[in-house]
């Protein structure tokens, strides 16, 4: 099978939707399927990845404006040719923008199937940015982009239900992996907890991710004041001078990956994601697989993630008093051991080999029901 994927965003840019593309491209290899990624400029980016080439088209270098914290690729006229020169089987647009919009089209010209994967909620985004005229065309026109392909694919219940709203057809759930081996109970560091908190009797929360305006991070200060916890936050991003001044009792560890990362997972007491415009929150999973509980937004797909009062909480976490009432409601309840093994047990089956063979399954169900096929079939004859 030969598929074409074209991404937003790739390394050296590291978030959400590039993280997603690796794990796509390292299952294809493994299974002997062919990729060609085609990709915005980005200073220092490879030129394959596990064997599969990259190439790279204009862009505009507006990392720092969108909220998203990447540039914004330019549909050259070469693409075109360079989609048709590959002859993939099947096109895949992750979280599709501009550079997306136009291979959509393309797609439906060269009559290919196309998929494209929802995954940054770019107009939710907007909102934290002042740009509230900007968020109600931009969702219109993020739902044209998915209305144009064949199929979309979605990582929560939330982003579904949106997307439908919104007139798209052919919306099907499809969630992330995670790697249970890496984010690990196990790799509790006794040792790093010590010299985090002041006093034994501390419990310590933390944040992992971006850090910018649109996670409210500036939202956990509640708990910050109180001396009943120590708050350790892990990222980095335009927000982090503002951040040091209003959490001035956290601390932060700057970014963080691989051991490194799964160490600090592991060795929180609680977890907290106050975004609410995100689709999915593979920071949450990674918690849950590290055997930390989550206190999530009601908002967006980490509410997917979380079941109330058994693998954390799902909470109105912009409202100082109700993020306090259940950070101490899990401070004093007696059967946190046992709330931590059904975090960890929530997430043990959903591997990357097994999501990404569901992917596959749909690269598979286009191809076989599309028209190409048929005028493939009838040439051939």
């Amino acid at each position: 099978m030969k598929i074409g994927i074209v991404t937003e965003s790739f390394l050296p840019t590291v978030n959400g939707v590039t993280n997603s593309v690796l794990r796509i491209l390292e299952h294809l290899a493994q299974e002997g399927h062919q990729a060609l990624v085609i990709a915005p400029e980005c200073e220092g980016g490879p030129k394959e990845y596990f064997g599969h080439r990259i190439k790279r088209v204009p862009a505009l270098p507006v990392h720092n404006f969108l909220p998203v914290g990447m540039p914004m690729g330019l549909p050259p006229r070469k693409l075109e040719s360079l989609i048709d020169g590959f002859g993939p089987d099947v096109l895949h647009l992750a979280s599709p923008l501009a550079l997306g919009a136009y291979a959509a089209r393309v797609a439906r010209r060269l009559s290919i199937p196309s998929l494209s994967v929802y995954q940054t909620d770019i107009a939710g985004f907007a909102s934290h940015y002042g740009l509230t005229i900007a968020q109600s065309t931009l969702r219109k026109v993020v739902s044209k982009i998915h209305s144009v392909t064949d199929r979309t694919l979605v990582p929560s219940l939330s982003a579904q239900s949106e997307l439908r709203a919104h007139g798209v057809e052919n919306v099907y759930l499809w969630r992330r992996g995670v790697n249970t081996k890496l984010f690990h109970p196990a790799k509790r560091d006794e040792n790093l907890r010590r010299s985090w908190r002041e006093r034994d009797d501390q419990i310590i929360v933390g944040y992992v991710g971006r850090l910018a305006n649109e996670k409210r991070i500036s939202d956990l200060e509640i708990l910050d004041r109180d001396s009943r916890f120590q708050l350790v936050i892990t990222g980095d991003g335009p927000a982090l001078g503002k951040l040091k001044g209003e959490l001035e009792n956290a601390i932060f560890t700057g970014f963080a990956a691989g051991e490194e990362l799964a160490r600090i997972y592991a060795s929180l007491d609680l977890f907290v994601h106050p975004g609410p415009n995100e689709t999915f929150c593979q920071a949450v999973q990674e918690a849950l697989a590290s055997g930390v509980p989550c206190i999530v937004p009601t908002t967006g797909g980490p509410a997917d993630l979380v079941t109330e009062n058994r693998t954390g909480y799902i909470t109105q976490t912009h409202k100082p008093r109700e993020l306090l009432d259940r950070a101490v409601h899990f401070r004093d309840r007696s059967d946190q051991i046992e709330m931590k093994f059904l975090a960890r047990d929530s997430v043990t089956d959903r591997t990357w080999q097994k999501i990404n063979g569901q992917l596959i399954d749909h690269y598979s169900h286009l191809i076989s029901t599309s028209p190409r096929i048929d005028l493939l079939e009838g040439s051939a004859a």
